[in-house]
């Protein structure tokens, strides 16, 4: 076995190879989405498939305990110089949604497997019904553009030149994929190329051995952090604003169970495979990355020593009903997953809030609107791009406010600078910065979200805002603090045509047209009326809260730009109802008045004795009977009736 010293030696220098990998991706990637937003992801993983290294500053931390196992199984056989291809969600259920390719290549020392260094892109875009090729309105995999079954890029380092064709004839921008592809390649290359470096440097023996203790420190690590959180059951539900296109919202619930250093997510309630896009295709995969990401991201808030891989997941397991909207069937829509996987982070995070009541975060708001321009240049030129992420802020903390603009569950995409979007886009930007009084009151205050405001200036214009969210359930407040703005989505703002948009995410517009999309806020955390005045005018100076909120939310009362104590001591002082630990905002109050955990425990155990085929046209026709039921009976009456009759007019 390698000394603690040695181990934490190769750890460092495994990492160091996946930062190569990954600084080779960015620099060398030709869209602003992987250039710039860094939507990517590079790893080293083991002869088995389990991720030992990832990048330390650079892509998505989703995928740092991934197991590529299952689509390496997918390949009969590698040779030194192979390097295979993947977007199809069903092989292995690793590429999770069309625009996501991933390649890997194997590592060998003197004729023996040592790795395999893996990574993804985003494509902008694969084809498909829509420019990007994503849409909650997309009801099944088939429209969302190019799907490559896994298959050999090159074998023993020959191209196959017809996967290249195929993308080609394929996507709207092709000559953008293929650039994306050949920096792909390039970073696999080079993470090759380092590991055998390394490989030599420890003996191959040595370095096998080395990777497993890794993997072990890891889950050794993580069981320490589970057995400082108390034994139980803690139960936490959040919603996507819609399951289609003006639907219903789309509940993800979660209990999530603590028994001493062991942990299990199960997400039993949550809605049923949905007629939209919104389903993760995790194939069941009890540790899959998707529905682990927020305990990941728990464990590190917990743990910030904590060394994250495939380790990491050992002590935890997920229970993923099949037919459900974290575990649906092939054929389903995919495309817009990360939608969802960022509630099954929100619930994570409720969840956990719920057991460390003064260790946890407030709400993220789950909903990072990608805005994304298919439109023509003067010269009549098409473009496709990323123009970047339009999101919130992160939660406030029990110690400090929420980091301003991004954080929480895609706190790691980057924004695009607008001179570069401009420079690669025929749109003229009027604002890109921080919305005022968007981030939710607290002691501490949530983080406020970013606006985007741009002018269409070529026909025929089509702008998608793929994951919008937070639009009608904003993100919740922890221990007293008010919960988030909400997000908006506006053509024409201020001009007699001016049209919300809602949820739309898909919008086609004329010259001179502008657009203005506005992301949710954060939580806050705590009583924002212990919250320091001077703290509370620091705000209002820098332009993060309005005087009027000032006094309305915090109590500071500011006269002439000046506080007045005597009135603001007078205004905290009022007698007041006392404040809940979760504040989740009217419209969720009022949507649980009447769909209560003992209602959609009915709806669940009805939804999953159906085909999966109908448990999304039943979930309508069930809210709807409920609607016009009235609550004029007990719940169980009331549901049992609905069901019979559904069973009657649906025999199944």
């Amino acid at each position: 076995m390698i000394d603690a010293r040695n181990l934490q030696v190769l750890a460092n220098f495994c990492g160091a190879a996946a930062d190569a990998m990954a600084f080779t991706l960015m620099r060398t990637a030709h869209s602003a989405f992987v250039k710039e937003t860094e939507d990517f992801s590079c790893q080293i993983v083991t002869r088995e498939g389990l991720a030992f290294a990832n990048p330390r500053q650079f892509g998505a931390p989703w995928y740092s305990g991934i197991d590529y196992g299952p689509l390496l199984a997918c390949i009969d056989e590698y040779n030194e110089g192979d390097i295979c291809i993947t977007n199809d969600p069903t092989a292995g259920h690793v590429a999770t949604h069309t625009p996501d390719i991933h390649i890997w290549k194997p590592v060998f020392h003197q004729g023996r497997l040592a790795c395999f260094v893996v990574g993804h892109i985003h494509n902008t875009d694969v084809g498909g019904a829509v420019p990007a090729s994503l849409s909650r309105a997309l009801t099944e995999i088939a429209q969302e553009g190019l799907r490559i079954p896994p298959v050999k890029l090159y074998d023993r380092g020959v191209e196959n030149p017809f996967v290249a064709r195929l993308i080609r004839s394929n996507v709207r921008m092709p000559e953008q994929n293929i650039g994306d592809l050949a920096a792909q390649v390039a970073s696999v290359n080079v993470g090759e190329r380092k590991m055998a470096e390394i490989i030599r440097r420890f003996g191959f023996d040595t370095f096998l051995d080395g990777v497993e203790q890794i993997l072990d420190h890891s889950e050794a690590q993580v069981r320490r952090i589970l057995t400082t959180i108390p034994d139980g059951d803690y139960f936490f539900a959040d919603y996507a604003d819609e399951d289609a296109p003006q639907g219903l919202p789309a509940r993800i619930a979660l209990t999530l169970r603590i028994r001493g250093d062991q942990v299990e997510l199960d997400y039993t309630g949550s809605d049923p495979q949905l007629g939209s896009s919104l389903n993760m295709p995790t194939g069941g995969r009890e540790r899959h990355p998707l529905v682990m990401v927020g305990l990941t991201y728990v464990l590190y808030t917990l743990d910030n020593s904590l060394w994250l891989n495939a380790g990491t997941l050992r002590p935890a397991r997920a229970v993923l009903p099949e037919g459900s909207v974290v575990n649906s069937a092939p054929g389903a829509a995919v495309g817009m997953r990360s939608l969802t996987c960022a509630m099954t982070q929100i619930v994570t995070v409720g969840a956990f809030a719920r057991a460390l009541p003064d260790l946890i975060p407030a709400a993220a708001p789950g909903g990072n609107a990608i805005m994304n321009i298919k439109t023509v240049d003067r010269a009549g030129r098409p473009v496709m791009a990323s123009i970047g992420p339009v999101g919130g802020g992160g939660g406030a903390t029990p110690f400090g406010d929420g980091s301003d603009g991004a954080g929480g569950a895609t706190g790691f995409l980057r924004n695009t600078p607008i001179e570069i979007s401009e420079a690669e886009v025929p749109i003229r930007f009027r604002r890109y910065g921080l919305e005022r009084d968007s981030g939710a009151a607290g002691r501490w205050r949530g983080g406020l979200s970013a606006v985007m405001e741009f002018e269409v200036s070529s026909p025929g214009t089509v702008v998608t805002a793929r994951n919008r969210n937070r639009s009608i359930m904003p993100a919740w407040g922890l221990r007293g603090a008010a919960e988030a703005g909400v997000s908006t989505f506006t053509r024409n703002p201020g001009c007699a045509d001016e049209q919300d948009l809602g949820n739309t995410d898909v919008v086609q517009c004329a010259p001179g047209d502008v657009i203005r999309v506005v992301g949710p806020g954060a939580g806050g955390w705590g009583d924002p009326l212990t919250r320091p005045v001077d703290l509370v005018m620091a705000d209002v100076a820098k332009g993060a809260i309005s005087a009027a909120r000032a006094e309305a939310d915090y109590g500071v009362v500011i006269r002439d730009g000046e506080v007045d104590h005597v009135a603001t001591k007078a205004r905290r002082a009022a007698p007041r109802a006392k404040a809940p630990d979760f504040t989740f905002g009217a419209r969720r109050v009022e949507f649980e008045r009447v769909w209560t955990p003992e209602r959609y425990d009915l709806l669940t155990e009805f939804l999953a004795s159906v085909p999966v085929g109908w448990r999304f046209f039943l979930k309508q026709q069930v809210f709807a009977a409920v609607e016009k039921a009235g609550g004029t009976v007990p719940v169980g009456q009331e549901m049992a009736a609905i069901f019979a009759d559904l069973r009657d007019r649906h025999p199944l």
